[in-house]
């Protein structure tokens, strides 16, 4: 059976049942769109996906790409798969027409590209990040730099990267060291940066990089950083011409084989060119918009790597004999498929559950980011923005974190299967362990949520998070949803909103060591209710379709999402009660551990 990489319905149930994204063809900017546009969309990424990226995965997992002679070679497999990306319209599909973009509602156009990601996380990639590069030159950068860099990364004939992380630095930006001397119209830049995605291969007539350097006589820390275009090759009247880019290495990853990660000299012979993006010293605030568009994207990698292991695992446990029902005592009876086991459809639901909720947490940020930008007015734009803000941090490390382990999962109901090479569940195991750390460590998203988003404002992005959950709520309880788990979910809400003020006191004291302490156990703790939320969201929708009626299969999907929804919230959330003690009291066992002590 092939993998179905999502489920299709599924798909279609939390859009159009639970999001009610329809919704947003009343806003003037999505005006030229319907249904139809939003669903052919999908299918034609599904179908990209399904005919051309998923067959080429093992290929691409077993032979990553090779640095010969300074120039990284990538998989002859991507010569093909590119170009049909680019007729497919994923480089601006949800970019403005006046771009050159399909001006489609970022939460169809995620919806749509989970199903590339699913089939390969690091192909989707090339035009992720070339979008992100795109749109911050579109976003800040000059005319000139549109027409030269952006006007290509939107058509697919340039690819772009994120050039942050330098050797010395890691994730800490305020220690970025690159130069940027000014040279006339332009900047000469010299250092080093590394783990540069698809920072080099031969898919594209060019590469554009979005570099983060201090220009000559700045200030020390985030304050003195500034953005560049650093273009492999820049683009003069008379065509490309060399940058002075070279390549140092090629980094070998556990995952993601086929998006090569390479180290970047800049500078060696002294004519490498930037141009400067923006005002001076904005770099970090300017690259954070393509950091905050990257961990939603991360999140929905997550999702999808999570997606494609369940299905394997769903349809392996569907067709594999093994043993007998627990209750009989003749061995001459037939084995059953390991579907018919307790602890596989333990597994198998736990699997579901992080898949199907992780799906709506990361579809709900993107509407809300939809929400945000096209409201029809201003007090709804700044609601959605809020609630965007502080899902960011939890819509990248959710489906991070579970999703790794929903793909243990996988690999633990494969059995000995499971670990071969042979079976695709541990290459995706693989893959998906980058998501908790490339975009920032969940450690650093746990600091950002905790000691920035809950905080900013007065606390008014947890206020409006909570409107949501009451709206929910009542929804839920409008539709016949069992009460017990209302009530769970407006109990864990008000146990985090009060740890958090207390957190929010502890800080404001003096004490910010004693604030952020738990921060990656607030972040835990927040990301379950948060998905709680969304459980309640498809248990009210699943029990309003069940009383349309429908065919059998739409009643077997519905109810088991209602089965999904029960063991969320009745297993998963009362885990939170334990966290928020361990932050309440700050439990201090690694906070005064020793270096020495280890």
């Amino acid at each position: 059976m092939t993998n179905p990489l999502l489920n299709d319905r599924d798909v279609s149930f939390l859009l159009y049942d639970v999001f009610d994204a329809a919704s947003l063809l009343a806003l003037p900017h999505f005006a030229d769109h319907s249904r139809e546009t939003f669903d052919g969309y999908i299918g034609l990424c599904a179908r990209f996906a399904h005919e051309t990226v998923f067959p080429a995965f093992k290929a691409l997992d077993e032979e990553p790409p090779r640095l010969v002679d300074g120039q990284v070679f990538a998989h002859p497999c991507l010569h093909d798969i590119l170009p049909k990306m680019r007729e497919v319209g994923v480089f601006a599909a949800s970019r403005p027409f006046d771009v050159g973009g399909q001006q489609l509602p970022l939460t169809i156009a995620t919806a749509a590209h989970l199903y590339i990601m699913a089939a390969n996380p690091a192909v989707y990639s090339f035009a992720g990040l070339s979008t992100g590069a795109a749109h911050l030159i579109e976003a800040f950068g000059s005319d000139d730099l549109k027409a030269r860099y952006m006007t290509p990364l939107y058509e697919g004939r340039f690819t772009g990267t994120m050039a942050l992380t330098e050797p010395h630095a890691g994730s800490s930006l305020a220690d970025v060291s690159t130069r940027a001397t000014p040279a006339g119209d332009h900047f000469l830049l010299s250092g080093s940066k590394i783990f540069i995605s698809g920072g080099d291969h031969d898919l594209t007539e060019n590469i554009v990089h979005l570099v983060l350097a201090r220009i000559d006589g700045a200030s020390a820390g985030i304050k003195g950083v500034s953005l560049f275009v650093v273009p492999k090759r820049r683009v003069t009247d008379g065509g490309l011409e060399g940058n002075d880019v070279k390549i140092s290495g090629l980094v070998h990853k556990i995952g993601w084989r086929c998006l090569p990660a390479v180290i970047l000299s800049l500078g060696e012979a002294g004519d490498c060119r930037g141009w400067l993006v923006g005002e001076p010293h904005q770099g970090i605030p300017y690259m954070f918009q393509m950091m905050n568009e990257a961990r939603i994207s991360i999140g929905a990698d997550g999702v999808a790597g999570a997606s494609v292991g369940y299905h394997e695992s769903l349809s392996y446990a569907a067709s594999r004999p093994q043993g007998r029902p627990v209750t009989s005592k003749d061995p001459r009876l037939p084995q059953v498929p390991i579907l018919e086991h307790a602890d596989v459809r333990r597994m198998l639901l736990r699997q579901k559950a992080i898949v199907e909720g992780g799906l709506g947490l990361v579809l709900q940020a993107a509407l809300c980011a939809d929400r945000a930008r096209h409201a029809a007015t201003e007090p709804e734009r700044q609601h959605a923005q809020l609630l965007l803000d502080l899902l960011t941090p939890v819509a990248k490390s959710f489906p991070a974190e579970k999703g790794f382990e929903s793909n243990a999962l996988a690999l633990q109901i494969h059995g000995g299967y499971g670990y071969t090479s042979e079976y695709l569940p541990e290459a995706w195991l693989r893959d998906q362990k980058l998501n908790s750390i490339h975009e920032g460590t969940t450690g650093i998203q746990g600091l950002d949520l905790l000691g920035r988003k809950v905080m900013a404002k007065g606390g008014a992005a947890l206020v409006a998070l909570e409107t949501e959950v009451s709206a929910a709520c009542r929804r839920a309880e409008a539709a016949g949803v069992d009460a017990a788990w209302v009530i769970a979910v407006r109990h864990a809400g008000a146990s985090l909103n009060a740890l958090t003020r207390e957190l929010g006191a502890r800080g404001s004291a003096g004490d910010v060591e004693g604030m952020l302490c738990h921060s990656a156990d607030y972040l835990e703790l927040f990301s379950t209710y948060a998905v709680a939320w969304q459980w309640l969201l498809q248990a009210a929708a699943a029990k309003e379709g069940l009383a349309k009626g429908g065919e059998p299969r739409d009643h077997d999907h519905l109810e088991g999402k209602l089965a999904a929804a029960q063991y969320w919230i009745r297993t998963e959330l009362p885990k939170n009660a334990a966290l928020v003690t361990l932050c309440r009291e700050n439990e201090d066992s690694y906070a005064r551990m020793k270096p020495g002590w280890f």
